[in-house]
């Protein structure tokens, strides 16, 4: 081949992968979800799974852009929009029955250039590294899903498991579920199972890749808390706090914040969700931060309590050093296979964390603190903030949870929050995934005080 032909194939090779779009998510390599869906159909019972990914809106309520399903990324570690995924177990020969191969199809819609102009470029079944890209050796067309499933789906019944929409709850597969009923797609022998008991038990313990993941969200968003901790002053709005930390977190990768920002400064520091973050900040107030941003889908979950003028009052360390203390007394608590969130039992770490504020200090009244303690322990933190995994579900290797006592008294306008982010290690070691941000008092008025 001339030296004119070889750089003309090369710019025509450049110009279809310029046209293919790339992936801005950190994705954990293709084998990693591959060994996710197997995994997944082996607890089937010989069920075909058929699971869908979020549609793309558009307007102006869509604030932060696309955001995948989270069952579907988990299988998939795809962000494309409108997609679908089928997965078939292996299924032995048995009388007249064929044998049946792992078998496991993606689905993509078929490339809208028109409205790509509007959204963006998409990946489409057509494009020539599409398995490379996504894993999979199989796929097709959306539109021949329902062809496929009809040849997947075992004789003489069958069994589908899909996300199936729970109560006031959304799911991506809702509408298409009802598409393919429509378009009699399912034989009346089906039954539909939901395979979201399968997938929160899968996902409650995350794997290494994910942990990466979380980590880069956790550290990204404890940049953010520092950012504070040196810029806190009087007369600074709520919403200025709020911005800085989510700048920096965005700043070192996270595409958004992984739930709703929290800064209430005064009585709002005792609201738990309080939202507004429209006021002022004065001098003596303490101010409850929780933030956390989402790093490649994962999330973080961060909360931090701090003097707006540098230095905790007496009465503000004192009840700082008592969350603290039912903080440390959980972890301190804590062993791996038999610690729960909450619960009846001795090994529920709410009940440690709740007894240790019942037995330090008062209220205004002389009452125990107990009351002030309104809130769980903590919960898991993955894919979402608030995780699949109950909370009397013993903690264990791979699982990865937040811990976060306080105390909120209204008539004192003073609330504390300490949350951190924990996981437990191999040897079932309980780890501090926030280790290097300011925890205790002497700590936070340090950082403050830094320059």
């Amino acid at each position: 081949m001339s030296p004119r032909r070889w750089v003309l194939c090369g710019l025509v090779l450049a110009s279809v992968l310029l046209a293919i779009p790339t992936f801005a998510l950190e994705r954990q390599p293709n084998v990693d979800y591959r060994a996710r869906r197997v995994a997944l159909a082996r607890k089937t019972n010989g069920g075909v799974v058929v699971l869908f990914a979020a549609v793309e809106a558009e307007g102006p309520n869509d604030l932060y852009g696309f955001r995948q399903d989270n069952n579907f990324y988990y299988l998939t570690g795809l962000n494309e929009p409108g997609a679908a995924v089928l997965i078939a177990p292996e299924v032995a020969s048995e009388g007249e029955k064929p044998s049946r191969p792992y078998t496991e199809i993606l689905f993509l819609p078929g490339r809208n250039y028109s409205q790509e102009k509007w959204t963006g470029p998409k990946l489409g079944p057509e494009d020539p590294v599409v398995r490379k890209i996504t894993g999979f050796d199989h796929v097709e067309i959306l539109d021949k899903l329902r062809e496929e499933l009809g040849r997947l789906l075992p004789q003489p019944r069958a069994t589908v498991y899909s996300d199936l929409p729970a109560f006031q709850e959304g799911s991506a597969s809702a509408t298409p579920l009802e598409w393919l009923h429509r378009a009699n797609a399912f034989p009346v022998y089906i039954s539909l199972q939901d395979v979201k008991p399968i997938l929160d038990e899968m996902r409650r313990v995350k794997d290494l890749g994910e942990i990466a993941l979380i980590r880069k969200a956790t550290e990204a968003s404890m940049a953010g808390h520092l950012a504070v901790m040196h810029a806190l002053k009087p007369g600074m709005a709520e919403r200025q706090v709020e911005a800085l930390v989510q700048y920096e977190f965005q700043k070192r990768g996270c595409e958004r914040p992984a739930y709703a920002p929290i800064v209430g400064a005064g009585f709002n520091s005792t609201v738990l969700h309080y939202s507004d973050d429209a006021a002022t900040i004065q001098a003596g107030d303490v101010v409850v931060i929780d933030m956390g941003g989402e790093y490649s889908m994962y999330a973080t979950d961060i909360t931090r309590t701090l003097p707006a003028s540098g230095k905790f009052t007496a009465r503000q360390r004192e009840i700082y050093n008592i969350v603290l203390g039912a903080q440390e007394a959980a972890i301190k608590a804590f062993r791996a296979g038999h610690s729960t969130m909450s619960g009846d039992g001795a090994d529920a770490l709410y009940n440690v964390a709740y007894s240790y504020i019942n037995t330090h200090g008062k209220d205004l009244h002389g009452k125990p603190l107990g009351q002030y303690f309104i809130h769980g322990l903590g919960h898991f933190v993955g894919l979402s903030v608030h995780d699949v995994g109950g909370s009397t579900v013993p903690l264990d290797y791979g699982m990865v949870f937040t811990l976060e006592p306080g105390i909120y008294i209204p008539e004192e306008r003073l609330g504390v929050r300490i949350e951190d982010m924990f996981y437990v290690d191999p040897s079932g070691t309980l780890i501090r995934l926030t280790a290097g941000l300011p925890r205790t008092a002497e700590e936070v008025e340090a950082a403050m005080a830094a320059p």
